[in-house]
């Protein structure tokens, strides 16, 4: 819930123009849903993508102050979050809603990028592994494996969100791993050797570079790194 419609536009320009040649990484912006429109239009020439930060399960009704799926598909939205920890921890959302929003969002013909992460406690206890095969089981719980190509996962954990800790490089790859192993086992082999992890956590130009060298970090969710556009460009050309 950051910027205005000005900084909105401003930054998703600016962003535009310091990723142009970059030729090898897919960059997708997700502005709050009141920018959506204008970004979008914004972005509507450039290679850029545009995402949404979270949708109803349902396709209308009285459901006042919702946005559901087919609303974003027709401001051409192609990705949509779901699951992040910020709708799981302040606004309660359980992992079988979740999963109805993921299974929606896939319905309307847009990709998911589904969040999962363990809190502080949750790690202090040596329950990481447990709590994200918990979320990788019910978020994606009746996803036939023709979907799971359009799925994009993003580990988050809690405990290093806007909070400037960022999980080890090595903390992080060792999640990724086990999230590709899991997936490998419960969905296929391919689907496990191709689907795109994400890592988010306090992203930013000063760490992306050892966190993106882990073989099973695909990409990165950026948080607060991507209000200013000079720093998400920098994350978006990572050294390799």
């Amino acid at each position: 819930m950051n910027t205005d419609r000005e900084g909105a536009q401003s930054l998703s320009r600016d962003v535009q123009r310091l990723t142009e040649q970059v030729r090898d990484v897919d960059i997708v912006l997700i502005p709050p849903s009141i920018f959506l429109a204008q970004v979008g239009e914004n972005l509507a020439e450039s290679k850029v993508q545009l995402g949404a930060q979270n949708c109803e399960y349902r396709s209308n009704g009285a459901f006042t102050g919702e946005i559901s799926v087919q609303m974003l598909g027709s401001v051409h939205c192609n990705y949509v979050l779901c699951g992040h920890s910020e709708r799981r921890t302040v606004y309660g959302e359980s992992d079988g809603v979740v999963n109805a929003k993921l299974q929606a969002v896939l319905k309307g013909g847009l990709s998911p990028i589904l969040c999962i992460g363990e809190t502080k406690e949750e790690r202090d206890q040596g329950k990481t592994m447990e709590r994200i095969r918990t979320q990788l089981e019910k978020g994606l719980e009746g996803v036939s494996l023709e979907d799971m190509a359009r799925i994009v996962l993003a580990y988050e954990p809690v405990w290093a969100i806007g909070t400037g800790d960022t999980a080890s490089p090595e903390q992080a790859q060792d999640v990724h791993r086990a999230i590709r192993e899991w997936i490998e086992r419960y969905k296929s082999k391919e689907i496990a050797a191709n689907i795109r992890i994400q890592y988010g956590g306090s992203v930013k130009p000063e760490n992306v570079d050892l966190l993106m060298n882990k073989p099973d970090i695909d990409g990165a969710l950026v948080g607060g790194a991507s209000l200013k556009a000079e720093s998400f460009a920098r994350i978006v050309r990572f050294n390799r």
